[in-house]
């Protein structure tokens, strides 16, 4: 009897703890229209690295938005809203991803001029005949200038095509590197591209970091240096680096970069921005959200959010266009003849 005694206390005793113990534990945030706003823009307060360059009280957005989110708000209801409020960013590495529906800013590209054919680079450049020297499209477009198409940052770029590319243009008087409609992707790429155009160490920007939850707690400035690959080849000619306002992100930061080289000049239009490295999440039904925490900026630390001014302001000509021709690639060959 004792003993069965002992063994009722200690099943009431872990009982007891296990009641406890759900009690001091908190409880994951219900998975409802009004937690998952909650989440998303507490996030955004707490990551966002770019409020005070671009003059938003976050405080305000939440207090224009909120109002409209109850325990009632049905999905489509509630992704419009909150699209919405990430739209008040201005931000095109703002997105929001559900399984019905996709959203995301646009405008920085959307109200310019494509400066772009595609269709006409294909045929009257590129031609048939081209090199393709993964991930780049290549060609001799004059007798000295070798044409180099590079269509996304997300493409890898290894030691060997640029040992390719190298052995087979490393005799041009130019380069013409066409970033047009280049939305971005990786930051490797940039350096591995790069690595390859420098002869020395060479600071070509910098980094800052979200470090707390105030709106401008931003780490210092680190400095971004591209450093040249010691014993490969290299191409240190002269080199004209096409842009256009669908240039972005990592295509955005390999734009100013150039910049900073004495041989580079800039062609086109200015380019569409992202001067942030995006981060990713997830709400509490599952849909996932991107903006940015980390900033890319200038070699003297200012921002390149809202573009890149190119050296020479061009573009691509409507009559140009309609005979087949490209009036910013054509600028570029003559520049380097």
């Amino acid at each position: 009897m004792k003993k069965l005694h002992h063994i009722l206390l200690l099943v009431g005793f872990v009982l007891s703890f296990s009641a406890c113990s759900e009690l001091l534990i908190e409880a994951d945030p219900a998975d409802n229209p009004v937690e998952n706003f909650e989440l998303l823009w507490r996030e955004v307060d707490a990551k966002y690295t770019l409020f005070e360059f671009k003059n938003i009280d976050w405080q305000a957005v939440y207090q224009k938005y909120r109002p409209q989110v109850n325990e009632k708000t049905t999905d489509e209801a509630l992704f419009n809203v909150l699209s919405a409020m990430l739209n008040e960013l201005k931000d095109g590495h703002v997105s929001l991803i559900a399984p019905f529906n996709a959203a995301s800013n646009r405008s920085w590209f959307f109200n310019y001029p494509p400066n772009y054919n595609a269709n006409i680079i294909d045929r009257n450049y590129l031609k048939e005949d081209r090199r393709i020297i993964l991930p780049f499209r290549t060609q001799w477009v004059d007798s000295s200038v070798a044409y180099i198409r590079y269509s996304s940052f997300s493409d890898g770029v290894s030691g060997e095509s640029m040992n390719e590319l190298i052995k087979y243009y490393g005799r041009a008087k130019g380069w013409i590197i066409d970033m047009r409609d280049n939305t971005g992707g990786s930051l490797g790429n940039v350096d591995a591209i790069m690595r390859r155009l420098v002869s020395a160490k060479t600071k070509v920007g910098a980094v800052q970091y979200k470090i707390g939850p105030g709106s401008n707690d931003l780490s210092k400035f680190f400095p971004y240096y591209i450093e040249p690959s010691e014993s490969a080849s290299k191409y240190l000619g002269k080199i004209v680096v096409l842009t256009n306002r669908k240039v972005y992100s990592a295509a955005n930061f390999f734009t100013s970069a150039m910049s900073v080289l004495n041989n580079v000049t800039i062609l086109g239009d200015q380019t569409g921005g992202g001067g942030g490295a995006p981060y990713s999440g997830q709400l509490l039904n599952g849909w996932s959200y991107t903006f940015s925490t980390t900033l890319l900026l200038t070699v003297d630390n200012q921002h390149i959010e809202n573009g890149v001014t190119p050296d020479i302001k061009l573009d691509l000509a409507p009559a140009d266009e309609a005979k087949g021709v490209d009036t910013i690639l054509e600028r570029a060959i003559l520049l380097l003849r």
